[in-house]
């Protein structure tokens, strides 16, 4: 059974994934349907199913969708398995068509079955002893068959031509990679002996932060953190003061008049304030270099409070990193 020729815009029927959802939702659900029909009546008729493929050529119409095409296939593959059972089951004449008789007429007709002795014309073919391995005359069926064909007959050869040569492969011999052993390396190992430093430089930052900011008093957060030569240290600058931050030394607020984000030293809480419901609130602010320069530019800062640092080292090994 062939499907018919639909009429759809073509614009319709290009993919669309913004179809409607409840479009979408309608299509699966009919042909659900139809697949489940087909599947629990296996005895319809000839005119039943040529319906539901009526059916489904008119809801792949609204077919959008990779979803609703796999099953508009997987309903066409029902269709054509049960169409093509009709036809195996179709009746012929007196009885249905069996194609061992089929083969069996056609060698016949090719002279694959002749006659042992000589018998008359007239004579029955079943009366008569035939050869089984008498050679079949192919001519005669091809004959009958170009009387129903315009297309022009070809020599070929079962093995293709003749003047080909089957390829031999050639065995290819790949070189062992041998590797030097003078230049091979082994990972240095490190231990925690290797790391040193003179002190703990975080600790040591941290507190001349809060030294700092307790000479200053209350002070303007990017005036405070700012290195106006170096981005770097700015950075590591808000890292330090996060710490004071955190443990509740240090306190941040909004002036009322200005909008400046203040900071100043304060009493760091105790437990007993933790049980009193005290809460700390932190932010998470993002500081990059656009920021970095706007702020040197709005405040007009020119000098760090915070005095440069030289840059740290430390020796991993036998070697020095900065």
């Amino acid at each position: 059974m062939l499907r018919e020729d639909i009429e759809v815009d073509p614009e319709r029927i290009a993919y669309d994934p913004d179809q409607d959802p409840e479009e979408t939702r309608n299509l699966r659900r009919k042909y659900r349907a139809l697949e489940q029909d087909l599947a629990d009546n296996q005895d319809l008729t000839t005119e039943e199913v040529a319906e539901k493929l009526r059916s489904a050529n008119q809801l792949f119409k609204s077919v959008q969708g990779i979803n609703e095409a796999t099953n508009d296939s997987g309903l066409l593959l029902q269709i054509s398995q049960i169409s093509a059972a009709k036809a195996r089951a179709m009746k012929s004449g007196s009885g249905a068509f069996d194609v061992e008789d089929f083969v069996a007429r056609l060698i016949t007709f090719m002279g694959g079955r002749k006659p042992v002795t000589p018998t008359d014309d007239d004579n029955d073919e079943d009366e008569s002893e035939y050869d089984e391995g008498a050679p079949l005359d192919w001519e005669r069926i091809a004959r009958r068959a170009l009387a129903k064909s315009r297309r022009v007959p070809a020599m070929d050869f079962m093995l293709g031509p003749l003047s080909v040569e089957p390829k031999k492969r050639n065995a290819v011999k790949r070189a062992k990679l041998e590797k030097n052993k003078e230049d091979m390396k082994k990972p240095q190992e490190i231990t925690e002996d290797d790391i040193t430093r003179s002190e703990n430089e975080t600790t040591k930052n941290v507190a001349t932060v809060e030294r700092i900011l307790h000479s200053a008093g209350e002070v303007n957060l990017f005036r405070f953190v700012i290195n106006p030569d170096d981005f770097g240290q700015s950075v590591e600058n808000m890292f330090y003061l996060s710490f004071l931050i955190r443990d509740g030394k240090c306190a941040l607020n909004i002036d009322e008049e200005t909008g400046e984000p203040m900071i100043m030293l304060c009493e760091q809480p105790t437990a007993e304030d933790y049980e009193n419901q005290l809460v700390k609130h932190q932010i998470v602010m993002e500081f990059d270099m656009a920021t970095w320069k706007r702020a040197i530019d709005v405040f007009e800062i020119t000098e760090p409070m915070i005095p440069q640092r030289p840059k740290s080292t430390m020796r991993i090994g036998q070697k020095w990193y900065g």
